[in-house]
């Protein structure tokens, strides 16, 4: 991948590394949907500037330290095929951004847009004292909450130690060591009985083995750990109905994404009264149940 001298201005590499990227034939989906976006991300990256930019900086041209640091950049996105929040070691969630690294996945989830509403009217956002964020990765479901309700105590519950040694470090970023905790838990075994709460929010593995057979290399380079859940992806959804009752409030209340998997959680809890949500900024795959209406143990 040689760029030549031709190309001079930031619009100039991010035309080039979008036109490059859809040559390679590369996958999206780990924050941006589309070769030019995923470029520009890149770009602008490499040159430490906001992604945000006014357009009338996209003429400026580069000088040469600049052009070598963004070409290496795309020329790894392209031989790698790992996704760009890996190489820029940042994703943005609900408008913040949050470290993340391979011990992690991408966060990506449509649940930035629920937290966004106060959960309303699921709850009383003014109500709601304890939140757990099930399956936690990176943490960046727990902490948004924990900005969106800041009377909330919020538990970060993952099986790995290293996705929670990545969550730790954005709860430093955010300051919220008083009010976010971090639990290493497979699904519920590492909470106590005294652990229950108003909501519990979880983004677990939902991957069936036949997509986690054609999955596109970005992909692979995510834990297989946070995404593989059995031959039909329900594995620890499961799990997590069967559960999440004695962890609940009575009046509390359990959301669950489980994105391509909807159909078959559907066939598999017929008898569950689950609502699925709509979102405007796209997503699917995400459903609510109240306690009253979950099994009992």
């Amino acid at each position: 991948m040689e760029p030549g001298t031709g190309l001079l201005t930031l619009r100039d590499f991010i035309r080039y590394g979008a036109s490059q990227f859809r040559a390679a034939g590369l996958s999206f989906g780990h924050g941006t949907d589309n070769a030019f976006d995923e470029a520009a991300w890149l770009t602008l990256h490499a040159l430490h500037l906001p992604l945000d930019l006014e357009a009338h900086w996209w003429d400026s041209r580069l000088t040469e330290a600049e052009r070598e640091r963004v070409e290496g950049l795309l020329r790894e996105r392209i031989q790698s095929r790992k996704p760009a929040a890996y190489l820029a070691r940042e994703a943005w969630f609900a408008g913040l951004p949050f470290h993340v690294d391979e011990r992690v996945l991408v966060p990506r989830s449509p649940f930035a847009e629920v937290i966004e509403s106060g959960f309303e009217p699921w709850v009383d956002p003014d109500a709601v004292e304890r939140v757990l964020d099930l399956g936690t990765g990176a943490g960046c479901i727990g902490i948004a909450v924990a900005l969106v309700l800041p009377q909330a105590r919020v538990d970060l519950a993952d099986i790995s130690p290293d996705a929670l040694a990545v969550a730790r470090d954005n709860v430093a970023r955010y300051q919220l060591e008083d009010r976010v905790r971090l639990v290493e838990s497979d699904v519920f075994e590492g909470l106590g009985p005294e652990d229950r709460y108003d909501l519990i929010v979880t983004n677990p593995p939902y991957v069936d083995a036949r997509d986690m057979a054609e999955l596109p290399d970005e992909y692979r380079h995510e834990p297989e750990l946070g995404l593989a859940a059995g031959e039909d992806g329900l594995d620890i959804v499961r799990r997590i109905l069967a559960g999440a009752r004695r962890h609940l409030t009575d009046e509390g209340v359990l959301m669950v994404e489980v994105g391509n998997s909807q159909e078959a959680v559907e066939d598999a809890f017929h008898d569950i009264p689950m609502v699925w949500l709509d979102f405007e900024a796209g997503g699917h795959g995400v459903f609510v149940v109240r306690a009253e209406d979950l099994p009992a143990d």
